[in-house]
């Protein structure tokens, strides 16, 4: 039998998220439809109708400043900026479905662990245990500027993200019993104290007493992602998360990339195939191949190169401002445009990559691939990636909103469906994110993870009087 492939829709409350520039293409509704909750319930209603797994949004907080040593190309372009808070769309958007999950970017660098913790479980209550958490450590400098948190070294972040998940984890699995709400009208008592417990955690970065504020959800533990491909990114990830969000530059390296995971996996005490891998890949497609490659040049013309290098420069910190059309990447000695030229040279490597030529490889989709073609030509591509390259799915970003996703959905959907690569309906029964990755029945997060392997402070066990006498 062939292998579903998981599918999930990219977006970011913003402007054009990831192919700067297109707001200008007629198509594109994204200005002003980022402001309009009717735009969102749009594409949400697109992506159930696809039989997506998910609605995905990215999220930043602060601006992009790299480029030039200043944010106003971020600013002029609208580089994620302005951009809305999606959490607060989520329970909306869950409303105007069923099925669709909703996974949403948030920091362990700007927000505290207690705050996040209610803040999931609430989601995962308000979209009827629907909900993933893709988690981030942040990396742009502004927002440190914004008083929003102290942006640690890049390894130093993922090691006070290890606490942070300890803490999140014990205020989900441990806190409150499954039967704390007793509802017994006899003794007064609609939630019984022995049943609730403080976790009393305290470590280097973080002491919570608790209890959690919330009563258990339908996963208790909100779906994890993560986004990291740094050594440490792929190291905590493997360790956490249920999917990985990933960028591979072609076959060879996903295949590279998966065998580097199930390794980690086994080393974290995980089961193979554990954590899914979902490609970052944009798609062009129409009836017709040559009316794809019209539409893919058509889109390129009204992309903004410097807004693409102004995300690129928050991304790497490598500022691309000055640089010649004619230059070569592979000539420059710094370690930073070093590690550029090996990464375009990844994609192909028989090229002399020109700065022009990386510049018009990141009009579309940003660094993601773009598959380009009909409808048969983009899903023998798909499968391609999935058979060959070992990814599990994809996360498929938007060139134009909410065209990219519509024309996806009307006219790739169909054909992987045919194939048998996608599900041509939801379970019958309401089920949780997890249930959509990992089959009906696992909507509680899996018994070799960490967030099982959690303990209480002695203090706490005994519920919440006691530990608080």
């Amino acid at each position: 039998m062939a292998q579903q492939m998981l599918i999930n829709a990219f977006s970011q409350c913003c402007p054009t998220p990831q192919s700067e520039g297109q707001w200008k293409n007629p198509r594109d509704r994204s200005v002003p439809g980022f402001n309009d909750p009717d735009f969102w319930i749009e594409l949400a209603r697109t992506a159930e109708r696809g039989c997506f797994d998910s609605l995905f949004f990215a999220d930043v907080h602060g601006g992009y400043d790299v480029y030039g040593g200043s944010m106003e190309a971020g600013i002029r372009h609208g580089i994620q900026l302005p951009g809305n808070d999606p959490t607060v769309l989520l329970p909306l958007l869950a409303h105007e479905t069923r099925h669709l999950g909703f996974i949403v970017t948030y920091s362990t660098t700007y927000f505290a662990p207690f705050l996040t913790a209610k803040l999931f479980s609430s989601l995962d209550h308000f979209t009827r245990g629907r909900i993933g958490w893709n988690i981030v450590t942040s990396y742009l400098d502004s927002a440190c500027r914004n008083g929003l948190g102290e942006i640690l070294e890049h390894d130093a972040r993922y090691d006070r993200a290890e606490e942070y998940m300890e803490v999140c984890y014990k205020l989900w699995e441990l806190s409150w019993e499954e039967d704390a709400l007793v509802y017994d009208v006899a003794n007064d008592s609609l939630v019984d104290p022995s049943r609730v417990h403080l976790i009393d955690h305290q470590g280097p970065h973080y002491q919570v007493a608790g209890p959690h504020m919330c009563t258990p959800t339908r996963q208790r533990t909100p779906f994890l992602v993560q986004a990291g491909q740094s050594p440490r990114g792929y190291e905590f990830a493997t360790k956490h998360a249920e999917a990985q969000f990933v960028v591979f530059q072609n076959l060879a390296r996903a295949r590279d990339g998966e065998k580097l995971v199930r390794e980690l996996e086994a080393r974290a005490g995980r089961a193979a195939g554990s954590m899914k891998l979902m490609q970052g890949i944009g798609v062009v497609v129409a009836e017709t191949e040559a009316e794809a490659r019209l539409k893919l040049e058509r889109c390129k013309e009204y992309a903004a190169v410097e807004g693409a290098l102004a995300l690129f420069g928050g991304w790497t910190g490598i500022d691309l401002k000055g640089y010649q059309p004619e230059d070569t990447l592979g000539a420059f000695a710094s370690n930073g445009m070093q590690h550029l030229a090996a990464f375009f040279g990844d994609i192909d490597p028989e090229r002399d990559w020109t700065f022009a030529d990386m510049c018009d490889y990141m009009k579309l989709s940003s660094v993601c691939p773009v598959i380009c073609g009909s409808p048969t030509q983009v899903a023998d591509e798909l499968e391609r990636w999935v058979d060959e390259g070992r990814v599990d799915g994809f996360n498929l970003i938007p060139v134009d909103q909410p065209g990219s996703l519509r024309d996806f959905v009307d006219l790739v959907v169909p054909e992987l469906q045919r194939r048998g690569r996608m599900r041509t309906a939801y379970p019958e029964r309401r089920t949780t994110l997890r249930e959509l990755y990992a089959g009906e029945g696992n909507a509680r997060i899996a018994d070799d993870h960490p967030a099982r392997r959690v303990s209480l402070a002695p203090a706490a066990v005994d519920g919440v009087q006691k530990s608080a006498g």
